[in-house]
């Protein structure tokens, strides 16, 4: 174990991809939506995909891989079953986080606000667009629920295949979430671990930006 820590600590890995001098967007989401562009155009991993942080009740944080589906001029959307962990902390709590890493940009995009469902209709428009196998799953899978086996989740795909032979409808208990962001960060990663930072807070009249130390 003690030999395996140090190895790790021997691996450095230089960032010199790019730099942030100075930040030219007076607005989070147009500087967002910027580097989501490039990490479309440069092929990042998963773009759209960020970490989701929440809370519990009792204040354990946790936190899981999910997509971006859309982005909104008021935030960032995604689709989830609402009786899953993260859907029960959010009714709980609704402060969240959302960090998009992309390695390829050696860049990262943390936020911090406050999440609400998204109108119905906005989430049966997307239910409708997907797969038929997703759409089966979400019938099938009680999201973050204890089963006994992968028996019973086939046996429950079985059933809902069955029972929406045609058309799929969205489930009641499944739909997208909005996140409202009320502040950003926006990080590059430099040389010697001496990286940009960028601020974004929400004040009553705009954005008040300002850098911090790496």
């Amino acid at each position: 174990m003690g030999d395996h820590i140090d190895k790790t600590r021997n691996e450095r890995t230089d960032f010199t991809k790019g730099n942030l001098d100075q930040v030219k967007h007076p607005d989070p989401f147009l500087f967002f939506s910027e580097w989501y562009r490039d990490a479309h155009e440069k092929n990042c991993a998963d773009p759209h995909a960020f970490v989701l942080g929440t809370v519990s009740a009792d204040g354990q944080p946790s936190s899981r891989i999910v997509y971006m589906r859309e982005l909104l001029e008021e935030g960032i959307v995604l689709y989830t079953n609402y009786l899953s962990r993260k859907g029960e902390q959010t009714d709980l709590n609704p402060k969240v986080s959302a960090l998009f890493y992309w390695d390829c940009l050696e860049r990262q995009v943390r936020m911090e606000g406050m999440i609400e469902k998204v109108d119905p209709a906005l989430s049966d428009d997307y239910f409708a667009s997907r797969p038929r196998m997703s759409q089966i799953g979400a019938w099938a899978s009680e999201q973050s629920k204890e089963i006994p086996d992968r028996a019973t989740l086939d046996e429950r795909v079985t059933y809902f295949e069955e029972k929406f032979p045609g058309v799929v409808p969205r489930p009641p208990h499944w739909g997208g979430y909005l996140i409202r962001p009320h502040y950003f960060e926006f990080w590059q990663g430099r040389l010697g671990r001496l990286h940009d930072r960028f601020c974004y807070e929400k004040i009553a009249d705009g954005w008040r930006i300002y850098r911090i130390s790496p």
